[in-house]
């Protein structure tokens, strides 16, 4: 698994965390960069998961807009917080950081969905995002 990809998973787990407690992201993302400094060998996939996490915190709005617009008939608080935080990553990746093509992005986004929610949540996943990609 390549640096990225662990980063995106732990910027997910950071967000699921946050929702799912209901405490603020940058509280949750705090405590994660304590525990980050005790682990050196993990600064790699620790800086771009910060990069992601901070990405979000700042278009948190905009995001969150664009998933509502395009997710045809799901609101976001309906949601499973697994597949809001993924999305949000996805979001953030394809709109705000021209460092990640939208193909790799919207399929980063799927995995993550396959691996930690429901047997829907890649489709889903894919549609909002591929929607999403094709209006930007």
């Amino acid at each position: 698994m390549s640096a990225r990809s662990k980063a995106r998973k732990r910027a997910l787990d950071i967000l699921f965390q946050s929702d799912v407690r209901g405490d603020e992201v940058a509280v949750t993302l705090a405590a994660e960069a304590k525990r980050a400094a005790g682990e050196p060998a993990r600064e790699a996939s620790w800086l771009y998961a910060r990069e992601i996490v901070d990405g979000v915190i700042d278009h948190r709005d905009d995001i969150d807009e664009q998933i509502s617009t395009h997710s045809r008939d799901w609101k976001l608080d309906r949601m499973p917080a697994v597949d809001r935080a993924v999305l949000r990553i996805g979001v953030w990746e394809l709109l705000f950081n021209d460092q990640v093509p939208p193909a790799v992005a919207i399929d980063e986004a799927v995995e993550l969905a396959k691996e930690f929610s429901t047997d829907d949540s890649g489709a889903f996943v894919h549609g909002v995002l591929a929607r999403i990609s094709r209006s930007s």
